[in-house]
Order: C-alpha cells, then structure tokens, then sequence
C-alpha cells in the first residue's frame, strides 16, 4: 500500500510543478499574482517565463527520474527540491505578500514534498 501512494503522491506534485512552470510560460503575470508577489505592470516578463521554464523542467525531470531510476532517485530529488518552495516562503515574506499565501501554499508545499520523499524512501 505504501508504494502506490509514495509513486502516486510524486507523480501529482511532478505534474502541478509542470503545471505551474506551463502557467509562468503561458500567463506569466496572473501566475506571477498567484504565487503570491504580482509583477509589476512594467516589468520585465522574461524573467517571469524564466521561472516557468525552470519549474515545467522540474517537473520533466522528477517524471523522468520516477520512471527511469526509480524511488530511491526520486526520493533525493524531492528531498533536495523541497528547497524551492521553502525558499518561496520566504520570497513571499519578503516581498509584501501575505502570511496566508507564504505559509499555505509554498510552506504547505515544501511539507508535502518532504512527505514526498520520505514514501519515497520508505517504499
């Protein structure tokens, strides 16, 4: 039982990764409101785009890693990914937005990860 929900569990949060990278690369500005800091109306988008490349290839590469190295790869992959949205906590702090969107979404995020790679470990 616990291998389909540790294989199941990175497979959802590969693919909401992808899926928020495809958003930066597609919406860049109203992704950019829902990670919890908006672009400013004048600034720079490709650095907006930049993000969302990065993200979709984070999500290509804990898919690839699941399917072609297994687990225990995968395991240390989200183990070391979950810097990201700790990270984002932190960004968001900084940056004027709110506690609510810093520690429920990217904080809550970096958990689940860490949930993630501890199944993965254990499987």
């Amino acid at each position: 039982m616990l291998t389909p929900t540790a294989y199941g569990l990175a497979i959802a949060l590969d693919l909401l990764v992808l899926f928020i990278g495809a958003r930066f690369l597609a919406q860049p500005r109203a992704a950019a409101t829902g990670y919890g800091v908006p672009a400013k109306p004048d600034g720079d988008a490709a650095y907006l785009e930049i993000k969302g490349l990065r993200d979709a290839v984070f999500g290509v590469m804990g898919l690839a890693l699941l399917a072609l190295a297994g687990a225990g790869a995968e395991a240390w992959f989200m183990l070391t990914v979950a810097l990201v949205p700790l990270g984002d906590t932190l960004i968001v702090l900084r940056h004027g937005g709110t506690k609510a969107v810093a520690f429920g979404i990217h904080f809550a995020t970096a958990v689940l990860v860490l949930v993630s790679a501890a199944l993965l470990f254990a499987a």
